[in-house]
Parts: structure tokens; sequence; C-alpha cells
């Protein structure tokens, strides 16, 4: 007698969602994460960061040089381009990887990372940010901005970047960070100038649930409600700290909205935060700030790190920081 064991679904995409999803996405997550059980339902360990925090990113590019800095409670890696530098240095990306302030590790997107310091001529900083709920908010903010403060004092002459020149970005949990951060360095005294702001799929309001800007996309597959309340309940134990703008940028005021730069912002379409991304892009044009919004159709939340498998992807990472 042969006996079989049927595998159970542990991540099924709902039946109304099927027909507006992009087809390639719809392939892969059937094939790859359908039986994979979400972190969020299982006990925290802090092995469940082992895994990827979203599979399906493409090989990393080849760069320069590739070399990591300690920063007071954390440490980044920098990837250099290959080639001379221009005569005043590199311009400087930094940038902060998703996974809900919980998952993920410096090396989860050396694929975007690479591709950015490839196709944009410039020396990219991953943040290895402190994640929780090992150390919740505010430890990630602070490290972002040490990562600002280290560039502004070491950059030159460790890296040969152009502090003139800096730039901020992330994905999801990273969006939040990268968002905060240009606040940050506008409120600063001295201000400190940024060039620009890549923002996808970020985090911009940690109030936000399924009777609001989650209730369209409440049943889209990856990051469920279930899911991104695991994530905000780890890193923002204190519910008094939600609307707090360095955790909640959406709430951050006018008068420093508008100090900060011009900002791309992406958003998948079958994404619960979609929503809150495009308010925040309304909220930075109303207050001045040169800001472009893209929906990307078809595509839930993790379209950007899973670069190796959908060709829709590769238009989400961009080479935005080409004639800053």
């Amino acid at each position: 007698m042969t006996s079989t064991t049927e595998q159970i679904a542990k991540q099924p995409i709902h039946p109304s969602i099927i027909p507006r999803l992009d087809p390639e996405y719809l392939q892969f997550h059937n094939n790859n994460l359908l039986y994979l059980t979400p972190p969020h339902t299982l006990p925290w360990d802090p092995s469940l960061r082992n895994a990827p925090a979203v599979p399906g990113a493409s090989d990393p590019l080849p760069v320069g040089k590739t070399q990591d800095y300690d920063l007071p409670k954390t440490k980044f890696r920098a990837f250099t381009p290959e080639g001379t530098p221009p005569p005043k240095g590199w311009p400087v990306f930094i940038f902060f990887h998703g996974g809900g302030w919980t998952l993920g590790n410096i090396g989860s997107e050396t694929t975007f990372s690479t591709n950015m310091c490839v196709h944009a001529s410039c020396v990219v900083m991953s943040v290895d940010y402190r994640l929780a709920p090992e150390n919740p908010y505010p430890a990630a903010v602070e490290d972002a901005v040490d990562s600002l403060d280290w560039v502004i004092k070491n950059g030159h002459t460790e890296l040969g970047i152009d502090s003139s020149r800096i730039a901020v970005g992330g994905s999801s949990s990273g969006g939040n960070l990268a968002t905060i951060l240009a606040l940050k360095a506008a409120e600063s005294q001295p201000p400190i100038p940024l060039l620009f702001q890549l923002l996808v799929v970020p985090v911009t309001d940690n109030t936000a649930s399924v009777n609001d800007a989650w209730k369209e996309n409440q049943l889209t597959p990856w990051l469920s409600p279930e899911r991104m309340l695991w994530f905000r309940h780890n890193y923002l134990p204190n519910q008094a700290d939600w609307t707090r703008w360095d955790a909640s940028p959406i709430f951050a005021p006018d008068e420093l909205l508008r100090q900060t730069p011009r900002a791309w912002i992406a958003v998948a379409e079958l994404d619960i935060l979609r929503d809150e991304g495009v308010q925040y892009g309304e909220k930075l044009r109303k207050a001045g700030v040169d800001t472009q919004v893209e929906v990307y159709k078809g595509a839930p939340h993790p379209i950007m790190a899973m670069d190796g498998k959908l060709i829709i992807s590769f238009d989400v990472v961009p080479s935005r920081l080409e004639g800053s």
C-alpha cells in the first residue's frame, strides 16, 4: 500500500484577487509560496530570519568593491562602483531593507543595492539596522540617523563620497525609515540637504487598518493585515508611538515636509500599503515637494524584491539617481 501526504496550502490566494493579479506572480506564488508557513503564525524565534524575507531575488551584479563599516550600534555594507569616481566624489544612496522592522538583514536585498550601484553610478550603503522585537522603536530610527551622520563625517575620506549628493531609499519598512531619515535631515540644525528619496511600497501610517486604508486590499497575497499587525506590534509595542511622525511619517508637520527632497514613490496596486503610500505622496505635493507616484498594476506587495522571477519587477528597480 502506498501512502501519500497531501500538502496543505498555507498562503492560498483568495479567488476574488486572482483575476486582478499579475499572471507571473500568480504562477510563482502557487509554485513557491503557497505551502510556506507565514512567520507571524509561528512562535517567535530569531531563526525565522534565516529564511529570505521575500523569496525570488536574482543574482547580485558585480561592483567595484564591497566593504562593511561600523556604526555606533550596528553596521552597514557599502557597494562602490567600478571605475574612477567623479571629480568631487561618488554620489551616495543610503538604503534600508524591508522585512517589517523584524525580518531581513544586511544582505537580504543585495540585488537591489548592486543594481543601484551599477545603474546609478553611486555608492550604496545598505544599513543593517537593529530589528524588533529585540530592539523596538526607536532603535531602527536611531541607526538610520547614525548612517547619515557617518556619511557627513567620514564618507569622503573612507569611501570617496560627495556629501553634497546624498539620496535615501528603502522598501516597505525600509521605505518607512528612509522617509523618516529625510525628515530628520530636514530637522537637523543646520539642515542636511538631500537630493532625493526613493520609496518603494513604504509604510507611512502605522495607524492604518482594515477599517480604512487596508480595506480594499485586505485579501491580497503575502502581506496580509495579520502579518502587518504582527510587524507593527513587534516594532511599536506602545500604541502611543503609532502617531509619532518618526514612526508614521504621514503625521509629519507640513513645515517639515516641505523641506524634504524630491520623491519617487512606487506602490503596488494589490498591496494593503498602497493607499498610505499614495496619500503620503499627496501630502508631499501639497507641501510643495516635487513628487512622482507610480502604481504598479496587478502587483502585490513583494514585487520589488522578486526581480529574479517577475519581469514586472525590473521596472521597479529604476535608475532614479541618474541625473540627480
